[in-house]
């Protein structure tokens, strides 16, 4: 796991170098669920719902629980709100990761509470298909199946999105 991926700490992270820590099995849900956030190119997202269809199970809040829980381990910041708003306490280390990977993003006003940009979901979101040229809409299932996550690559408390699920 790559410091870019968990940011390179949080409350409960290991120091730099110490190796990953050992987490017990993860949940099949989650599994799938964080497999499926592995896909998503660099550049475009998927909202909480979208994921929940792409599996045919669960719902938003189910996905945000699992992204809040272990999402650290995977790009978190490719797994979204569906207004395209970035998750509360991390809009900055979102915005650093969507600037560099160039999502497409729409400037907030000037009277907007912290000038904080969102996502132009229009362009940004993903549907699932190979390669990273899906455009709108919902993921449609068929882009093969998630490919196989490193079970060691984080788990609960290490740099990811929170505590909370955020839909």
């Amino acid at each position: 796991m790559s410091q870019d991926q968990t940011d390179g700490g949080g409350s409960g992270t290991a120091p730099p170098g110490a190796g990953p820590p050992d987490y017990p099995e993860l949940p099949e849900y989650a599994e799938r669920v964080l497999d499926v956030a592995e896909l998503i190119p660099p550049g475009r997202v998927m909202t909480y719902g979208d994921i929940a269809e792409w599996l045919g199970e669960g719902g938003p809040r189910q996905v945000g629980r699992v992204m809040a829980l272990y999402g650290s381990a995977v790009p978190w910041w490719r797994v979204v709100r569906a207004d395209g708003t970035l998750l509360p306490a991390h809009e900055l280390r979102a915005l650093d990761h969507y600037r560099a990977e160039s999502t497409p993003l729409r400037e907030a006003s000037r009277h907007a509470e912290g000038h904080i940009p969102r996502i132009d979901m229009r362009r940004a979101r993903w549907d699932g298909g190979t390669g990273g040229s899906g455009g709108a809409g919902g993921p449609s299932g068929s882009g093969g199946g998630p490919g196989g996550r490193a079970k060691d690559q984080g788990g609960p408390g290490d740099g990811g999105p929170g505590e909370e699920a955020h839909t």
